[in-house]
């Protein structure tokens, strides 16, 4: 079994039993797993990150109309079904690794209103890995007391990124 079959294990196990889980008692009761897409090799990506040389805070829109204080760190460049695509890498202060929210050519249709989220490591060789495979819907997606940041405009590829998690069932 692929370590990302595992850790989906373990995350809808996680959502069904844990009192931390960002689904209601009632919803974790009913809850049989969060849909995926298939596991696609091609696209995960290991990227030079271009830092910007001012890296200004900026303030992302939440799903409750308040705002998230992220700092603007750089931004990656990478090809998907061959069009050049570009998203922006932000950091928390205070946390290691990048958050990148996105959406793309299946938001809304496919995965998540708001578009998703991935966590996003620097390796050992100093570029970063952008696994699309990881891809999760934020909190708010299973339940709109949570406050998640939206998508900042520059975040939005047109390409579809099947890979990840889909539409939650609720």
């Amino acid at each position: 079994m692929s370590e990302l079959i595992e850790f989906r294990k373990a995350k809808d196990h996680f959502f069904k039993v844990s009192p931390n889980s960002p689904l209601e008692p009632s919803q974790q009761q009913a809850f049989s797993g969060i849909p995926y897409y298939d596991e696609d090799p091609d696209l995960r990506y290991e990227l030079n990150v271009e830092k910007f040389n001012s890296k200004e805070t900026v303030n992302i829109q939440t799903s409750t109309d308040e705002y998230a204080e992220y700092i603007s760190w750089g931004k990656i460049s990478f090809s998907l079904h061959g069009e050049e695509c570009t998203l922006t890498l932000f950091k928390q202060k205070g946390t290691e690794g990048f958050f990148l929210p996105f959406a793309d050519g299946t938001t809304r249709t496919e995965t998540y209103s708001s578009g998703r989220y991935l966590d996003v490591n620097v390796l050992a060789n100093g570029q970063i890995l952008l696994d699309f495979n990881l891809a999760y819907n934020p909190n708010c997606a299973y339940n709109q007391q949570w406050s998640c940041p939206i998508t900042p405009p520059e975040n939005r590829i047109k390409p579809p990124v099947r890979a990840g998690e889909k539409t939650p069932y609720l």
